[in-house]
């Protein structure tokens, strides 16, 4: 029976992780919440995880938030997830842990980056200014783990994923990410039958948009792996324009007034795709797709709103 660290369970990814373990056989799962176990204190993770002796762990915890909210609080967000990655991989070497998978984000690689971004182009170039210092910490839990690997032996590696959506997400009016904010906005648009919704920028700019549970799926497929690679895309492999996800929005929450496009409002990087072609060689591939993830994250929106677990 392999036991298995989630760390950050209650959020997004970690509660993906912990559906997808839980009908894993031979998984024993252990599961602390903030108040039990703080995560960016060094000693208190050592000796937690000195104490529990899991098998392996996986580090889905990290404090995030939209473009407002990286752009506010930059201090807090290099801050809080430099601790949280030197802690847990730190803590899981001194307890003698020989597996560990930490999870980082797309933004990692150069803001300017050859599309699709292949795993290669980490540290070419300088990073979107408005999410620096959370990729900033990213790259660090990343190279934490290759270095650990390195110099001990220990097999810790690392998955970038692209944009993530499902359940559980956050639903902030603005640290929300894009499909949250889009799915709560033409929710509230059609309740109070506004006839008309304003989308910020032109609508051209391409995203990819991975559910939470073909994330959580690659963990597991990940963590079979007896060589993994230090670091692996996790994506669709495709991507959608902006104005093509909002209207798939307006479609599955029932919105049917008029969409209009504020062009006076900034577009970003033009498109943001990763290079997926490592980790299907490997022999994963995402399998929900985009409208059907959508629709069923739209239902999870509505349960967790009438149940009052909404992330607001």
């Amino acid at each position: 029976m392999t036991k298995l660290f989630i760390a950050g369970h209650r959020g997004m990814v970690g509660s993906a992780l912990v559906r997808r373990f839980q009908k894993e056989p031979g998984f024993t799962l252990i599961l602390r919440d903030r108040t039990q176990l703080d995560l960016t204190s060094q000693s208190a993770v050592t000796a937690f995880l000195a104490a529990e002796k899991p098998d392996a762990v996986v580090v889905a915890a990290a404090k995030v938030g939209g473009i407002h909210a990286n752009s506010a609080y930059p201090a807090q967000f290099l801050h809080v997830n430099l601790a949280i990655a030197s802690g847990t991989i730190h803590g899981a070497w001194s307890a003698g842990v020989e597996r560990l998978l930490f999870l980082g984000s797309s933004c990692i690689y150069p803001k300017h980056a050859a599309q699709p971004m292949a795993e290669e182009c980490l540290l070419t170039g300088p990073l979107e200014p408005t999410n620096e210092a959370y990729a900033v910490a990213k790259i660090a839990g990343l190279k934490l783990c290759q270095y650990y690997r390195k110099q001990y032996g220990v097999v810790y590696h690392s998955a970038m994923p692209t944009n993530l959506y499902g359940p559980g997400d956050n639903y902030h009016p603005e640290n929300s990410h894009v499909l949250p904010a889009l799915v709560r906005r033409f929710h509230e648009a059609r309740e109070s039958r506004t006839r008309e919704v304003v989308a910020w920028g032109s609508g051209t700019p391409r995203r990819e948009f991975l559910h939470v549970d073909d994330l959580a799926d690659a963990c597991a497929f990940l963590l079979g792996q007896a060589n993994p690679p230090d670091w692996v895309n996790v994506g669709t492999g495709t991507d959608v324009t902006i104005r093509e996800l909002t209207e798939i929005v307006a479609e599955v929450t029932g919105f049917r007034g008029k969409v209009r496009w504020d062009a006076s409002k900034p577009d970003g990087t033009p498109r943001k795709l990763l290079d997926v072609s490592k980790l299907s060689a490997l022999g994963w591939r995402s399998s929900i797709a985009l409208r059907d993830g959508i629709s069923a994250t739209y239902q999870a929106f509505l349960e967790e709103k009438k149940s009052g677990s909404l992330r607001l």
